[in-house]
């Protein structure tokens, strides 16, 4: 009863505001203010405000709440400890499925320090053997610095 109440006296105090926005000649101005100030009311009308003062102060509402949280609570924790493990089910069988497909996939070339398993190449030339003389890897690098004068 009393939030029907405020809500009717703030739509009565829009409507007061909007007719002096009127009479003041911005009509465009004072007809929002006129729309905005009878939401409230069609709110009371329509029963919306009234249910949401049951369920505001309904106990069982509140639980309610609160086993939707908890079930929340469950999933995002499980979900957490899927992905720290590494993966679940569904990650496993495509493992298994790709080495149906493709048994016998080559090595990786034997060479100097290798890039970690898992990891993408770090650019076209990740996939070409090494050589021994690793000042060849810094060549382009030094080109550039020399000609920033660095």
């Amino acid at each position: 009863m009393i939030a029907e109440t405020v809500c009717s006296a703030v739509s009565a105090a829009g409507l007061g505001i909007a007719v002096v926005t009127a009479y003041r000649k911005r009509f465009l101005a004072a007809a929002r203010l006129a729309a905005y100030s009878l939401v409230p009311v069609g709110l009371v009308m329509t029963g919306v405000v009234g249910w949401l003062a049951d369920t505001a102060l309904s106990p069982t509402a509140w639980a309610g709440f609160g086993v939707l949280g908890a079930a929340w609570l469950l999933f995002a924790g499980t979900r957490a400890v899927e992905r720290r493990r590494g993966g679940g089910g569904r990650e496993t069988t495509g493992r298994a499925e790709r080495d149906a497909v493709a048994p016998a996939a080559p090595a990786p070339p034997l060479g100097g320090a290798s890039r970690p398993a898992g990891r993408p190449a770090a650019g076209p030339r990740a996939g070409a053997p090494r050589t021994a003389d690793s000042g060849e890897d810094f060549s382009d690098i030094e080109a550039i610095l020399k000609k920033h004068g660095i």
